[in-house]
């Protein structure tokens, strides 16, 4: 059994109009929340041995501040098609992540990441956690999914959503 983690970056700044979308930082709420899901993570025992995660501004410095709070150094990989990605991109990632990975988080973007996470949930997936993933996925939340088999042979509606976080849930 693997593990799928699915965070959405923390809440970012609009202070700064002219800044590129992918060069955006987090906001005073992001840099707030982000360590709170990194505490989080660490209490449930829900660590990563690998990280895929966007390389824009906002989804690095989230990275940065939740896996300080991590007990154990995680691989990280910067993936660039992580980056304004649709479902399928995402799947697409995941599917070429490093077989040996047990417990694999991907830190991404809107709309992509809530639609992947919403298309991996099978038949057996939480009611509570699908209802909470069907609300809204805001920004700093995380979806937990629990998967068998390997991750090149992953595919829609094939995973088990057991947990929808918000930070909301953690303050």
């Amino acid at each position: 059994m693997k593990q799928l983690l699915l965070l959405r970056h923390a809440k970012s700044s609009w202070d700064d109009p002219a800044l590129a979308d992918f060069d955006r930082p987090l906001g005073p709420r992001g840099l707030k929340t982000a360590p709170l899901m990194g505490r989080e993570l660490a209490r449930r025992s829900w660590l990563p041995d690998l990280a895929l995660v966007s390389p824009a501004l906002r989804t690095r410095e989230t990275w940065r501040l939740v896996s300080a709070e991590l007990s154990a150094s995680v691989t990280v990989e910067f993936a660039e098609a992580l980056f304004e990605a649709t479902a399928g991109d995402i799947l697409a990632e995941v599917q070429q992540a490093v077989a040996s990975a047990g417990c694999l988080l991907v830190l991404g973007h809107n709309p992509g990441l809530e639609d992947f996470a919403r298309r991996l949930a099978g038949p057996r997936s939480s009611v509570a956690a699908l209802r909470k993933l069907e609300e809204k996925f805001p920004t700093g939340a995380l979806a937990r999914s629990v998967i068998d088999g390997d991750w090149a042979n992953l595919g829609f509606g094939a995973a088990r959503l057991t947990h929808c976080i918000k930070p909301k849930d953690l303050s």
